[in-house]
């Protein structure tokens, strides 16, 4: 593929957009060049912005919702018939190795379906509160929504938010990441094949800083925003949002504890402890990047892990035998480096290194092999501070309300994951465990039709399930009293 052939424009009003500033895509696994993107900012946003605003005043679309309905089914068909391009470019752009890219794919037809599904069973209510006295509540579309997708994830996370926003009613401006600009062209391709969707209800700009996503925050005229990324951009944002009463939809970052009970099938539980690190390279909210373990079972769990780490097979997407595709860049692998290096200078015991590549044919990529650090100190901050790539770091428990505390230890509270055979204790300690969603025997299941998000500072508000909806929905009282005495 010639570097020539891709080049990524804005969506906005069902029209392609240039800008002034032109960046590189960039290969994450090799380091070259696969095309150019054009990066926006505020002149970006306030365009997109009028667009929006006016669709949503003067068009239809807030009030017809078997048009909403029509429109969220024909983009599942879409996506599914245009799955493979997506794979490709995601896998190459991202990083993400195939099954990876193809999993991250393959959930949003059944997303976009459930949605389109809700949009013809979402209602409000009426009741006669006295004879003649009516009081009828409607659920109204906010207005233009928001979105601000991240790189790690971008198909799926930027139609975790479109979905309900789209069904509620509202308009959408979407602002998607540079790192992942050729994705988000494809991705506006597909709408653009959506032949019921009106011009100006979904408009998409791709930035690499934030000038475009802050005008939009800042701005009265997008009440509600979804945001997934970072725990400090969220807190920024809700602050500048606050003189605006602005509604935010957050999904923030994570550090997920993995607690391993003594009676915990390892046969099961480790090959998934495994992929709960490797994942997208840990550059996932979810990643399982906390283990505490029963202390009768830790020598045991060090050696199979320690084992299975050191032959994660680390490579680029094209290589199908690859089990780890690369960071999103080299300030990544950088970063991560340091991160594990700080943690080993403050007592972290060494299980397994990993680290980047300094030679050989992954040494231009931004590639890092998985690391395994032990920990007595659960104060350290390999242990609170999330790493967002694939750094596990182990800590021994010795009874049950010990390990709920180390797992609670956290300012975290996005997800965590519970292994044990005994029938009573899964769910007893999943009650107790402060986070949104828990796995028990499992990790990283998630269903269309329930509520996935965090609390503490891993976010606020609810994607997927009926809740999903409230972020995007204004309720209106209406009062109407009638005389229902008989004309005299």
């Amino acid at each position: 593929m010639s570097s020539d052939q891709l080049f990524a424009k804005h969506w906005i009003g069902g029209a392609w957009i240039d800008s002034q500033t032109r960046r590189d895509s960039i290969n994450p696994a090799s380091g070259e060049k696969i095309g150019t993107y054009a990066d926006g900012g505020e002149t970006e946003a306030a365009h997109a912005i009028d667009i929006a605003r006016k669709t949503f005043v003067n068009s239809e679309w807030r009030e017809n919702r078997r048009l909403r309905a029509k429109v969220l089914n024909e983009m599942a068909d879409r996506f599914e018939a245009r799955s493979d391009d997506l794979v490709k470019i995601l896998a190459l752009e991202n990083g993400k190795i195939i099954s990876e890219a193809l999993f991250e794919v393959s959930m949003v037809p059944s997303k976009l379906r459930f949605f389109a599904a809700l949009t013809l069973t979402d209602f409000g209510r009426a009741l006669e509160v006295a004879p003649g006295k009516y009081s009828t509540v409607l659920r109204e579309a906010m207005g233009v929504a928001g979105i601000i997708a991240p790189w790690n994830s971008p198909v799926v996370l930027f139609i975790r938010s479109l979905a309900p926003a789209l069904a509620a009613g509202c308009t959408v401006v979407g602002k998607l990441p540079g790192f992942t600009a050729q994705t988000n062209a494809l991705m506006c391709q597909i709408f653009a094949e959506v032949k019921s969707l009106p011009l100006g209800v979904i408009n998409v700009f791709t930035e690499l800083r934030g000038d475009g996503a802050r005008f939009m925050v800042d701005s009265p005229l997008v009440p509600t925003i979804s945001f997934t990324g970072s725990t400090s951009t969220g807190q920024a944002i809700s602050a500048a949002g606050a003189k605006h009463l602005k509604r935010f939809g957050l999904e923030l970052g994570g550090k997920t504890p993995v607690l391993l009970f003594e009676d915990a099938d390892l046969d099961k539980a480790l090959p998934i402890i495994e992929k709960a690190l490797t994942v997208f390279a840990g550059q996932f909210c979810m990643t399982g990047s906390r283990l505490l373990v029963h202390r009768s079972i830790l020598d045991t769990v060090r050696l199979k892990l320690k084992a299975r780490f050191e032959v994660v097979k680390v490579g680029p997407a094209a290589d199908v035998s690859s089990e780890m595709g690369p960071m999103i860049n080299l300030d990544s692998v950088e970063r991560v480096e340091g991160v594990v290096e700080a943690a080993i200078s403050g007592g972290a015991l060494v299980v397994v290194r990993g680290g980047p590549y300094k030679e050989g044919p992954l040494a231009n990529g931004a590639f890092y092999r998985p690391a395994l650090l032990e920990i007595q100190d659960h104060s350290m901050p390999i242990a609170q501070e999330e790493v967002f790539g694939p750094v596990l770091v182990m800590q021994a428990f010795d009874t049950e309300a010990e390990a709920i505390q180390l797992a609670n230890d956290s300012r975290y509270g996005l997800a965590a994951s519970v292994w044990s055979t005994n029938i009573d204790r899964p769910m007893r300690v999943a009650r107790k465990l402060e986070v949104g969603t828990v796995w028990i025997n499992n990790w990283a299941v998630v269903y269309d039709e329930t509520e996935e998000g965090g609390c503490k500072q891993s976010g606020a508000g609810r994607l997927n399930g009926i809740a999903a909806l409230e972020d995007f929905i204004e309720y209106k009282t209406v009062i109407h009293e009638v005389n229902l005495s008989p004309k005299s």
